[in-house]
């Protein structure tokens, strides 16, 4: 693991190096403008170069980390292509082709495997974009008093436009477009946001307590929300009674884990399109051309294709996969609590990205949503459903938020634990938590029931290891800058 991190080290310090050095002013002002493009512009690496077997290896590592969440985000939009229209993929995922949506009606349900750290929060949607096919149209509706946010990442799973309460955003049609897209903008049209890849994800979210009467009246504002190709917009508001949409029957032999979208064994063949669907930023150039390099060679020479198909195999179970743990995602705060502050807008964070992509793809905006992980108690013992936890919010000190807030629990898979309650989170949405006589709120996390007068405050655990995970939506400002932080959790004695 650290020998990976230090050859993406390498790879960042070199590119960092030729930034430099593009920045450095011409001292000679007698130099001709060729002599001034030959500084500027880094010499490639020289064609049929010879390559080590380690330096193949090495290279594929730095690659394969780096790619890992673009090549997720790609298999999802190829893989969504095949679909005929919106639909309920095993009776609990929302699915659509590229350029479409589809909106769920109700939580999501425990038997979901596309996307892990799914939450029972909110009312969710999903749309896969290649934006290839041209501009798609956002229908926002009137949201009133309720919380949403819609979430819009581009390739890299960095977000390119901004649409929430917390944004203040008005009802109305909004376009996303590729960066190259020069089309004309009808009449109707709010704004149009940018992306500079071809491919990403857009995923709305609507929050909604448990009580049924709120359920009932969240259902009218999620059947407006919408997004398809521009070529549709009429300029009238679409509604879609989202019950209605089609479900298909469960997968008998359904995994345990996530869908294994990113597979090594055909990375190499996927690489050459990643390329294509999204350009360098600033300072990447270097790095594009040592990829393009080993590319031609792999095309070239078959046994040194293969020794990167193993490099890249290798890269997954030993560079990537330990990324799935809490505890190796962003950074540590107080009582063994991980956190990332740049979710989103990751920039050249590419472990940041990398360890979010494996273990919770799909976050929001540290402004939208604040997460913290936990994968062990206070004395730094792994999380065991064997043994009993509470976690205690001090008298005012529940997640300072603007929105909502909650203490969700996941399997060893970062998956829903099943149970009898049907209760996977406590939080904003439940009304009925009981604080204690000085004010504190405590959740009780265990897998056996507790007393009758704890009952409420139950979040029911597998008998396995699992994860606790909370959620800040809309945060303050202490959230933001790790003022706040969640409480220790605490196995009973």
């Amino acid at each position: 693991m650290k020998k990976n991190l230090f050859i993406l080290f390498i790879v960042v310090s070199i590119l960092a190096s030729c930034k430099k050095q593009d920045e450095t002013p011409n001292s000679d002002s007698s130099d001709s403008t060729a002599s001034t493009t030959e500084q500027k512009l880094p010499a490639p690496p020289v064609p049929n170069t010879i390559m080590t077997e380690a330096f193949v290896k090495n290279l594929t590592t730095s690659i394969y980390g780096w790619a890992w969440p673009m090549v997720n985000i790609h298999d999802r939009v190829e893989t969504f292509k095949a679909l005929p229209g919106p639909i309920y993929a095993g009776g609990v995922l929302p699915l659509a082709p590229p350029n479409h949506l589809c909106m769920l009606n109700d939580y999501v349900e425990p038997a979901e495997r596309a996307v892990a750290c799914p939450n029972q929060d909110v009312v969710y949607g999903l749309s896969p974009l290649d934006l290839s096919k041209g501009p798609v149209v956002v229908q926002v509706p009137d949201f009133g008093d309720s919380f949403w946010v819609y979430q819009v990442c581009d390739q890299r799973t960095d977000g390119f436009a901004s649409f929430g309460k917390m944004y203040g955003t008005k009802p109305g049609f909004y376009v996303l477009a590729h960066k190259d897209w020069n089309g004309k903008v009808p009449d109707g049209i709010t704004a149009v946001y940018r992306s500079s890849t071809l491919r990403g994800i857009v995923i709305p979210r609507v929050f909604q307590t448990d009580d049924p009467a709120d359920k009932k009246a969240v259902q009218p504002l999620v059947n407006q929300i919408g997004l398809y190709p521009l070529e549709d917009f009429d300029g009238k508001m679409k509604i879609t009674d989202w019950k209605k949409t089609k479900v298909t029957p469960p997968d008998p032999n359904g995994a345990k884990g996530e869908t294994k979208w990113v597979k090594p064994e055909i990375f190499f063949d996927q690489l050459a399109d990643i390329l294509k669907e999204v350009p360098p930023m600033p300072g990447e150039e270097a790095f594009y051309a040592q990829i393009q390099a080993l590319l031609d060679a792999l095309a070239k020479n078959p046994k040194l294709k293969e020794i990167a198909k193993k490099a890249a195999i290798d890269a997954e179970e030993n560079y990537v996969k330990p990324l799935f743990q809490f505890q190796n995602v962003g950074y540590p705060v107080k009582y063994n609590w991980n956190t990332q502050r740049n979710g989103a807008q990751f920039g050249y964070d590419y472990l940041t990205r990398l360890s979010c992509a494996k273990a919770n793809i799909f976050v929001n905006k540290p402004n939208e949503t604040r997460y913290f992980y936990q994968d062990l108690d206070a004395d730094g013992a792994r999380l065991n459903g064997n043994n009993k936890y509470t976690v205690t919010f001090a008298k005012g000190e529940t997640p300072p938020v603007k929105g909502f807030w909650s203490l969700t629990l996941y399997n060893e898979h970062h998956f829903f634990s099943p149970n009898d309650l049907k209760r996977y989170s406590l939080g904003t949405k439940n009304k009925n938590l009981q604080y204690n006589t000085d004010g504190s709120l405590t959740i009780y996390v265990q897998s056996t029931p507790p007393t009758a007068d704890k009952m409420s405050n139950w979040l029911p655990a597998p008998k396995e290891v699992f994860s606790l995970y909370v959620r800040c939506y809309w945060p303050e400002e202490k959230v933001l800058n790790d003022s706040w932080n969640p409480p220790a959790v605490i196995k009973v004695k």
